[in-house]
């Protein structure tokens, strides 16, 4: 059976008699076809491409070069038409969550984004840059440099894919801010309490020097790339109004004091002729502000979880749904999807872009099912309100303890549906990634990532931006656990997980990383084994009617034999991560498990 063509183009018709694999390629520009788009046929007197530009003509020789790899090329003629539903596709990697990625990892990358017809590339950045001025700041951290960042542009262009500056300028600046020299232009030095947990300074105080102080940050990086595109984040100005720019918040409001500052940084960027994109968190409960985005500024809507597990976890007014209210969740938009800013923005006639998430981040093994579900409202709403962008985006929180190949899946499925939505709505990711990216012979590589990628549901606890494994790992007294699994869910999910481990030993992936993928995800599954034995544990004792413990208990016994399993977890942890990334956030990443550490060795002598 031949290997479907990847992603589905949007028409396809067949005919008996095809082209010798010698034929000539007669290539003509055509500017009735969209953008980006093209018309192969091949048949017994040749393969003619029409193409509408550059982008269109790679497409066409991409998907001419599949159709070779057939064995029924020369006997089957195609016609094949094809653009894309969204001029821009792109991809988020988070490089500061401690994760930096080899320049080997970043052309991995290009390889699976070319394939997917990607055409941007965002590293999003906090304190991974070599600043000139600002070694203190990223000294152990691996950063990339002004070198990696012009062989990166150059790899980028080779491969139809434009590489955009992406620097973050007003929440998120924790790294900068811990420093002593940098105090001073903290929103609030002293930091802040959210979800009963006190938090280091994370945002800038709104004033003229930090926005120049930004301004210098962005450009190190904007100059060592070609695009005349960049982003400015800005998201999650969680101290806003409660520190320094109390009182001109309660003159002005939040929003405007906000988005004042935004159109601050902004506008240096925006005079120069640049695309300026930033994170339209503030639109949700400020739609007034949407008549003040300037002229070539582009708002992205982002948005992290799908509407199933939203309606599961909102509509029942679950202990979930209440902690993220807690948080400052607006779960009322939240609940809405897309589909609220993104009307709302198009009324208003502001061009944006839809947002959705790879849901690799705080899972471990990945949510397939919810990204997915993500990507489909993303690209349905982005289709009916004409947003001119898609924006994938992988994030890294909790140390980016998740291995890069568990957001392969997401990957190709987020580019086959902003390419064309209704061609891949249904698309066979597992085959997908067994045939296009990891060549596995065998075809197990990628049934054991999607199987992987669905464990978070077996378990039965439903949870917004993660999953039980994760939280198991990595408690976070503001988000708690909800509820344990049941028994008889643990055991299930502990039977997948032994059988993806048997399969992955079976697996055959033929690509160049094929080898460092079966090697991190056999890891994976045993840290997620752990993770179970830690939900048992727990469980266990909340068995007991006769005892009344916190809800992190656990047994003297299980928590001793818990400990003795974590240093050859951390080892073989450290030894997978140096395989694709860097050292100097390893040591960061690595303390992201003290607080399950502490919590057994206080069990442990209890």
């Amino acid at each position: 059976m031949p290997v479907p063509l990847f992603p589905a183009p949007r028409t396809v018709t067949t005919t008996p008699g095809g082209a010798a694999l010698d034929a000539p390629v007669h290539v003509t520009a055509d500017p009735d076809l969209p953008p980006q788009g093209y018309r192969l046929r091949t048949g017994p007197e040749g393969v003619t491409v029409g193409h509408c530009d550059v982008l269109g003509l790679r497409y066409a020789l991409g998907t001419l070069d599949q159709l070779r790899a057939r064995h029924d090329y020369t006997a089957t003629g195609y016609d094949i038409s094809d653009h894309p539903d969204f001029p821009v596709r792109g991809f988020l990697l988070d490089i500061s969550r401690d994760r930096v990625p080899t320049r080997r990892t970043l052309a991995r990358w290009i390889e699976i984004l070319a394939l997917a017809r990607f055409t941007q590339l965002e590293l999003y950045g906090e304190h991974t840059y070599a600043f000139r001025d600002h070694r203190d700041v990223w000294q152990d951290a691996s950063p990339l440099t002004a070198d990696d960042l012009r062989w990166l542009d150059a790899r980028c262009a080779a491969a139809g894919i434009e590489l955009v500056a992406n620097q973050n300028t007003f929440g998120h600046m924790e790294r900068f801010l811990r420093h002593p020299r940098h105090a001073h232009r903290a929103e609030n030095p002293e930091g802040f309490e959210r979800g009963g947990v006190q938090r280091p300074p994370s945002t800038l105080q709104p004033t003229d020097d930090n926005a120049a102080f930004a301004t210098a940050l962005v450009a190190e990086a904007a100059r060592e790339v070609r695009s005349r595109r960049l982003n400015i984040g800005a998201d999650e100005p969680f101290e806003l109004g409660r520190g320094r720019s109390a009182e001109r918040v309660a003159e002005q409001g939040v929003g405007e004091v906000y988005f004042s500052f935004v159109t601050r940084l902004m506008a240096p960027w925006l005079e120069a002729g640049y695309t300026v994109e930033f994170w339209a968190d503030v639109f949700a409960g400020h739609p007034e502000l949407m008549d003040r985005v300037p002229p070539g500024a582009v708002p992205v809507v982002w948005q992290y979880d799908g509407p199933r597990l939203l309606s599961e976890v909102i509509d029942g007014d679950t202990p979930e749904a209440r902690t993220w209210q807690r948080l400052g969740a607006d779960l009322d938009n939240l609940r809405e999807g897309f589909r609220s800013r993104g009307k709302l923005l198009s009324e208003a006639g502001v061009r944006f872009w839809v947002a959705p998430g790879a849901s690799n981040w705080n899972s471990l093994l990945g949510r397939i099912d919810n990204a997915v579900d993500n990507m489909l409202d993303a690209a349905e709403t982005g289709r009916e309100n004409a947003a001119q962008g898609f924006l994938l985006t992988s994030w890294g929180d909790h140390g980016h303890w998740d291995a890069p190949s568990v957001a392969y899946g997401p990957v190709v499925f987020g580019g086959a549906v902003s390419w064309s939505l209704e061609a891949n709505r249904d698309l066979d990711i597992a085959a997908v990634l067994d045939d296009h990216v990891l060549l596995d012979e065998a075809r197990l590589t990628g049934g054991v990532l999607m199987r992987l990628g669905r464990v978070h549901r077996d378990l039965g606890v439903p949870l917004l931006n993660g999953s039980p494994i994760a939280r198991a790992l990595f408690p976070d007294p503001a988000v708690p656990l909800p509820a344990l699994p049941a028994p008889e869910a643990l055991d299930r999910v502990a039977a997948t997980l032994a059988a993806c481990r048997d399969d992955l030993t079976a697996a055959d992936p033929a690509a160049a990383d094929g080898d460092v993928v079966r090697r991190e995800l056999h890891h994976a599954v045993a840290l997620a084994q752990f993770a179970l034995d830690v939900l048992r544990a727990r469980a266990a004792v909340r068995a007991d009617a006769d005892a009344v413990p916190d809800a992190d208990a656990i047994e003297p016994a299980a928590a001793r034999r818990l400990l003795r399993r974590i240093e050859p977890l951390l080892t073989e942890q450290r030894a997978c991560w140096l395989l694709r990334s860097r050292p100097g956030g390893l040591d960061d990443s690595i303390r992201e498990l003290d607080r399950l550490r502490h919590q057994l060795t206080a069990a442990a002598h209890a």
